[in-house]
C-alpha cells in the first residue's frame, strides 16, 4: 500500500533541497499551487503523467517518491560528479554518510 503523506513530505524535502518554493514549482509542473499543496499533504495525488513530471523536474526516481528508496543509479547526476571529484576524500564522505544514517534512525522527525 503507497503511503501518500509520505510521498507528499519526499515532494516537499527535495523541493526544498532544489531551492524551489511551492509556487514556482507549482509554475513549473503547470498546475495549481492548492494541487500542488495537496500532494505535498498526501491529501492529493497526481496523475501517471504529473507524477512522472515531478520525478523529472526533481530529478529523482520514482521508487525514491514511492518508497524512499534510492538506488545508485538514481542518485542525481551533480552528486556523482561531484563525488567523481573527490576520490581522495571518498572515506570521509562514507564516514559522514553513516553518521547522518545513524542520526536518521535515532531522530526520524529530524529529517522530515
Amino acid at each position: 500500500m503507497l503511503d501518500f503523506s509520505m510521498m507528499g513530505k519526499r515532494i516537499k524535502r527535495r523541493r526544498k533541497e532544489l531551492n524551489i518554493t511551492q509556487n514556482q514549482f507549482a509554475e513549473m509542473l503547470q498546475i495549481s499551487n492548492n494541487h500542488l499543496s495537496t500532494i505535498e499533504n498526501g491529501k492529493g495525488h497526481a496523475s501517471i503523467e504529473l507524477f512522472c513530471k515531478i520525478c523529472d523536474t526533481l530529478d529523482v526516481s520514482p521508487d525514491y517518491l514511492l518508497l524512499g528508496q534510492l538506488h545508485p543509479n538514481d542518485v542525481p547526476l551533480n552528486l556523482q560528479n561531484m563525488l567523481q571529484l573527490c576520490n581522495d576524500d571518498l572515506a570521509i564522505i562514507q564516514n559522514l554518510v553513516e553518521f547522518l544514517i545513524s542520526r536518521h534512525n535515532k531522530y526520524p522527525s529530524d529529517f522530515m
